[in-house]
């Protein structure tokens, strides 16, 4: 039994959102210009990722080592850090809030492949990061999902569904641990009187 055709894959139509000369230059100005900038030009990089689309607010860090697969279907919000190794797979939009913290090598993928079909097609949703989370290093985002304000995934997790606000959450699948407590902040989404444990009292390695 043949379960898989990719003699018949197709790329859909517009896939990529602009066209392919259009993707091509993007991919050798990320290795030349982008790759290659020190450290401190934070200030370039948000410039180049604005050249091809993307939406960059203010005072943004993103280390050099990131990678983006198409700009243009990237927003990120003020303030926020992006570390050494992020992906952005962008094949679909990708939403990033205001003051974020998107830890060293975390992957955020939009894009995967249809196995029940021989066809192997494509498809992209949209990944959101709201405001002020924190992803800790090396964590998975999968396709479709969206985390809520304000909530931290631990170290090396694996998301594969949206998380509510306010949370801490950690393992693969990731699931929620307790509330994240933090003074004069108030999250909305997740019941605080469930996990009444102060973020300062945690012994969970973030």
């Amino acid at each position: 039994m043949e379960v898989q055709q990719l003699n018949k894959f197709k790329m859909p139509d517009r896939f990529r959102g602009k066209p392919g000369w259009y993707t091509q230059l993007w991919w050798i100005v990320e290795a030349l210009l982008f790759h290659t900038s020190p450290q401190f030009m934070y200030g370039w990089r948000r410039f180049l990722l604005r050249s091809f689309g993307a939406k960059v607010g203010k005072r943004v860090i993103i280390r050099s080592s990131v990678r983006t697969q198409f700009p243009w279907k990237v927003t990120i919000g003020d303030y926020s850090w992006i570390g050494d190794d992020v992906v952005l797979y962008s094949l679909g939009e990708i939403i990033i809030g205001n003051h974020v913290v998107i830890s060293q090598k975390s992957y955020l993928c939009t894009g995967s492949h249809d196995y029940t079909h021989a066809a192997f097609p494509i498809y992209n949703v949209p990944v959101v990061i709201e405001d002020q989370c924190w992803l800790a290093t090396d964590v998975y985002i999968a396709p479709g999902v969206t985390i809520g304000r304000g909530t931290v995934i631990g170290a090396r997790s694996s998301v594969f569904k949206s998380l509510p606000a306010g949370v801490v959450c950690m393992g693969s699948p990731a699931k929620v641990v307790k509330a994240r407590n933090v003074e004069n902040v108030k999250f909305t989404g997740y019941n605080s009187q469930v996990h009444k444990v102060h973020l300062s009292d945690s012994k969970l390695e973030v």
